[in-house]
């Protein structure tokens, strides 16, 4: 668990208006500069990695804070001589090609193990946060105002989810008295939930002084204090903003939808709030979205299982090492004193067992080397395709006779199984992963609007940090177990075949396209949409994934959302052959595995039970015939069939699509809208 880190909050130029200041809040805490503590609460780096990343907006008990940029992290990092570093090439070239060539190295979460639970360790380690929104109100008397009009508490050494800020002046609603004299408490303030953001990902406080005096100043007060109320039930939609020193009343109902949008500020003002600085300009549109929405923060990461390397992935990682543990500079200097290297290398714990000096020779040419021009790496990002990072795992998985050798080089260990007498035969191959190792890393986030593919407009993707260019990108390991089934690749090759002619298909394309034009984004400006468009195929391994997830999540041990997905279905390219399979696996970046519960399931017997039941229960939905038979008709744009939370869509830890994408009559013989029948890949449940 990692540590979520704020400092106490000094001024209100320090926190609203200093677009260059360094946070360091445990630099605060030990130079005396406030009495509160640094700690405020604790994270997964699982839910730092895809939920509350730099940007994102953390809910604590009694405030919120954003996780700040990576220019933030480099004081908390500078704690250590050493710093915990993930090697894994074939994912850091992604990450340079989409980032830079100037990204080294994949770093951890800045976090150590405590031996005990009272224990020290660790204690000057966390990821540091900014508290925003800054805009906050009284609970008490309703009083709105920036963060410098509260106090901050932050004192029990155990207790980081008692922190909050209050109002120590609250006179109540409506003056409640005792006596002749007006009472005086202390009330806890929350934050205010309005905020606005654009395409381009920038984030900014609500301009309440501006809305409420509809984009005048007030005319009896130069800094009027605010309130914000709730409206009542029966009343308008909403809170109402009232000025204190004019009267002057407004809802925030006004603000909502495309109307709404033109009453608010119409120039972004180009704020980064997590790297606390402003982009010279922004040629966006503002909108109105709620501090919870949901479309707020989107990740953007990739991930890979990681293969066994090999001797060119080997000479590689050298170079990534040296490169990281010594630096250019360094490996300028001495790169053609290759006893120097090895003796610097040494004394850095990088291991040269079986290294020779024509490999540490190759390593420092290979640092040395001059990186691609922006105009050459942006030709490479324009023809990237993430099935890339797919490949290379599915093509080890199709070598089962290399299992035994290389169960103990890269922390990954399969086993070929049996297929069971009574599995169904389209169903070609089980493959059960013991033990494997997934590297996840973070490239940027978006607001507003998912991106299907990174590279789709590269300018929509925000920095993490306050130049653009990392030198280091925050990434999780984790471990864990899995099953792989592979289908008849002949047979999905006719089945998709049969389905591309057929009226569903035609349907799923046409509010695929409607969809990719109404997006957010200016995506679908510059990229095809029947690009992005996945194949039959993967609708079938995805919709099969999903109903396997749900019944697997009744036998294994392990709850639904522990489970997740990853799709190997693409047709053949002359890059590439055919793919047509499917892993579910679990994993946990918090210890050294998981328990074997999942991959016992890959035993003959279980597996074949299990494949029938799931086929067999997901014939039936308890929203039959409406989810069955839905199909979307023009205008509509909803990217899933036959499928609903009853049936198949699982949590979205588990789902690489969002649940998109989904259609039980292509695994199953269901009926449609048409009165015709689909050809369900498995056939009929009839005939399981």
């Amino acid at each position: 668990m990692s540590e979520i880190l704020t400092p106490e909050p000094a001024s209100a130029s320090e926190m609203l208006h200093d677009d260059e200041q360094v946070l360091d809040p445990l630099a605060d805490v030990e130079e005396g500069a406030a009495k509160n503590r640094a700690k405020v609460g604790t994270a997964r780096p699982s839910s730092l990695l895809y939920t509350y990343g730099p940007g994102a907006i953390m809910d604590l008990p009694g405030f919120s804070v954003m996780p700040a940029g990576l220019d933030d992290w480099e004081p908390i990092w500078k704690r250590r001589e050493h710093i915990p570093t993930i090697l894994e090439p074939r994912l850091l070239n992604v990450v340079r090609l989409h980032l830079g060539p100037q990204v080294d190295t994949l770093r951890r979460y800045p976090w150590q193990p405590k031996k005990g639970a009272m224990s020290k360790e660790g204690s000057d380690l966390g990821v540091p946060a900014r508290v925003f929104p800054q805009w906050l109100r009284c609970t008490g008397c309703d009083f709105l105002g920036p963060l410098p009009r509260f106090s901050y508490t932050n004192t029990h050494p155990f207790r980081p989810d008692l922190a909050q800020f209050s109002h120590k002046s609250c006179p109540g609603r409506g003056g409640q008295k005792t006596g002749s004299t007006s009472r005086k408490r202390e009330s806890p303030a929350v934050p205010a939930q309005h905020l606005l953001t654009c395409t381009n990902g920038h984030l900014d406080e609500f301009p309440y002084k501006l809305w409420v005096h509809r984009g005048g100043t007030c005319p009896k007060a130069e800094n009027p204090d605010l309130k914000m109320r709730d409206a009542n039930v029966g009343k308008s939609v909403g809170s109402t903003i009232t000025c204190a020193s004019c009267g002057a009343t407004r809802g925030m109902a006004e603000a909502q939808g495309a109307i709404g949008r033109e009453k608010i500020p119409q120039k972004c003002r180009g704020r980064h709030p997590h790297l606390n600085a402003f982009d010279a300009a922004c040629d966006a549109q503002p909108a109105l979205i709620m501090m919870g929405a949901s479309n707020l923060w989107f990740s953007s990461t990739q991930r890979i299982i990681v293969m066994p390397r090999t001797d060119a992935e080997e000479k590689e990682a050298l170079a990534d090492k040296l490169r990281a543990e010594l630096g250019v500079d360094q490996v300028q200097k001495f790169g053609e004193q290759i006893p120097v290297i090895r003796a610097l290398a040494t004394a850095r714990d990088i291991d040269l067992t079986g290294v020779t000096d024509d490999d540490i020779a190759e390593a420092v040419a290979d640092v040395l080397a001059p990186a691609d021009s922006e105009e050459v790496r942006h030709e490479k990002l324009a023809k990237w395709d993430p099935v890339e990072l797919l490949v290379p795992e599915w093509r080890y998985l199709q070598k089962p006779s290399l299992f035994p050798q290389q169960q103990n080089s890269s922390g990954l260990m399969v086993t070929e199984m049996q297929r069971g007498t009574r599995l169904h035969s389209r169903i070609s191959r089980v493959v059960a992963v013991n033990q494997m190792k997934r590297v996840n890393a973070v490239l940027g986030f978006t607001r507003l609007d998912e991106m299907d593919r990174v590279n789709d407009l590269v300018s929509r993707l925000v920095k993490l940090t306050r130049n653009g260019k990392p030198a280091w990108v925050p990434a999780t390991e984790d471990r864990g177990e899995g099953i792989f089934l592979q289908l008849d690749l002949d047979a999905v090759h006719a089945w998709e075949q049969e389905i591309r002619d057929s009226p569903l298909w035609e349907a799923h394309t046409l509010a695929h396209h409607n969809n990719f034009e109404r997006r957010f984004s200016e995506t679908a400006k510059v990229v095809d949409p029947g690009t992005r468009l996945p194949s039959p195929r993967y609708w079938l391994l995805h919709t099969f994934a999903h109903i396997l997830i749900r019944e697997m999540a009744m036998s294994c041990g392990y709850g639904a959302a522990s489970l997740t997905e990853r799709i190997y279905g693409w047709t053949e390219t002359p890059e590439r052959e055919a793919a047509a399979g499917l892993l579910i696996c679990t994993a946990a970046s918090d210890s050294e595995g998981t328990l074997g519960g999942l991959v016992a399931l890959s035993e003959p017997t279980r597996l074949q039970g299990l494949v029938v039941s799931a086929l067999r229960r997901t014939a039936r939905c308890s929203s039959d015939p409406v989810c069955a038979m839905r199909t979307p008709r023009d205008p509509e744009d909803f990217l899933h069939g036959a499928a609903c939370h009853c049936c198949t869509f699982a949590s979205e830890t588990s789902c690489e699509k969002a649940n998109r994408f989904l259609d039980r009559r292509f695994v199953l013989n269901l009926p449609t809208a048409a009165g015709d029948t689909v050809p369900g890949f498995f056939g009929s449940v009839d005939a399981l």
